[in-house]
């Protein structure tokens, strides 16, 4: 999987941001499931009913703790998601379950103090998510929050690959407002 070199700009054009997103999503299934746009959004899409049955075959790595006893379910983001996002930054990052399914996708700038933009489909609907410190802020053990919600990646192994951004074993953890908690196991990559 190629990123782009270190240095180029993708704020620049929207083809360049969308081409960057494609990337580093890597083997993503266009098929998977249909989305709406990103921006606070307030309608599901057209078919996030499907969502929910293909999730749950990512879901298996944990069900979800406390809270008010209500599911925590993220769905699988489309092609069509991640460009209808429109995540500025020169560089990102995306989370892939073990069944391969992208559940967080963000941007950032190199050397920036503003914040790395993403998101991840909550039930059906894709929401904006953050974390401080730019592209740099999240190659490690980043944290994004958004409205009611707080999403935790932790690296929890080396790379099997080698290469300028192979994928790291990684538990992608999403905190709900009222103390429900749920985990997922996957891959963190980061580019380059």
């Amino acid at each position: 999987m190629a990123f782009p070199k270190r240095g180029a700009t993708l704020t620049g054009t929207l083809s360049a941001s969308l081409l960057a997103i494609s990337l580093i999503a890597g083997c993503s299934d266009p098929s998977s499931d249909a989305g709406d746009k990103a921006a606070s959004s307030t309608q599901p899409s057209a078919e996030a009913p499907d969502d929910s049955g293909k999730q749950e075959g990512a879901a298996s790595s944990g069900q979800t703790r406390g809270g008010d006893g209500s599911e925590i379910t993220l769905n699988a983001l489309t092609e069509e998601d991640m460009r209808e996002a429109s995540l500025a930054g020169e560089l990102g990052c995306s989370f892939t379950t073990e069944d391969g399914e992208v559940l967080l996708i963000a941007m950032g700038n190199v050397a920036s103090s503003d914040a790395a933009q993403g998101v991840v489909k909550v039930a059906g609907y894709v929401e904006r998510v953050s974390a401080p410190g730019g592209f740099d802020g999240m190659t490690a053990a980043p944290t994004f929050s958004g409205k009611g919600k707080t999403v935790h990646i932790e690296v929890t192994g080396e790379p099997a690959e080698g290469g300028e951004s192979p994928p790291r074993p990684a538990m992608l953890t999403y905190d709900r407002a009222d103390g429900a908690q749920r985990d997922w196991q996957g891959e963190w990559r980061c580019g380059p």
